[in-house]
């Protein structure tokens, strides 16, 4: 038994991101990958996201900050990114809270598929 993912899905973590981070099942579609992706933010896993990151625009390293606590996850749209597309966009909301003030990423983000495996490309700031 595990608690719910935090990606919004209202499945088991354990049934939905944990097996996209420990590697065993890959993300379907660009979507999934984009809550994988939050998911890790929120459980503090900086290796998945550099291992989902396109390797033409992935930095090095990422150090995430421990000050932020995710709180919640809105898709907004979501453009291809299918079981058999090659490239989709996903726009979403996430919620957080820094030093108990409230705050807000919004962004639309790229996916392509890499070795038959999503990754994210990159993304523009839209709120």
């Amino acid at each position: 038994m595990s608690s719910r993912c935090p990606c919004g899905t209202g499945l088991p973590y354990d049934e939905c991101c944990g097996p996209r981070h420990d590697g065993t099942v890959p993300a379907p579609t660009a979507e999934a990958l984009m809550r994988s992706r939050y998911s890790a933010f929120v459980v503090g896993d900086p290796g998945y996201l550099v291992a989902t990151w396109h390797p033409d625009t992935r930095p090095p390293s990422l150090e995430l900050d421990e000050d932020i606590r995710w709180t919640g996850l809105d898709i907004l749209d979501v453009q291809g990114g299918g079981l058999l597309a090659a490239e989709g966009v996903v726009e979403f909301r996430a919620s957080h809270r820094r030093d108990g003030r409230p705050g807000i990423q919004q962004e639309r983000s790229r996916f392509t598929k890499v070795g038959g495996r999503w990754h994210y490309l990159d993304g523009v700031a839209t709120g």
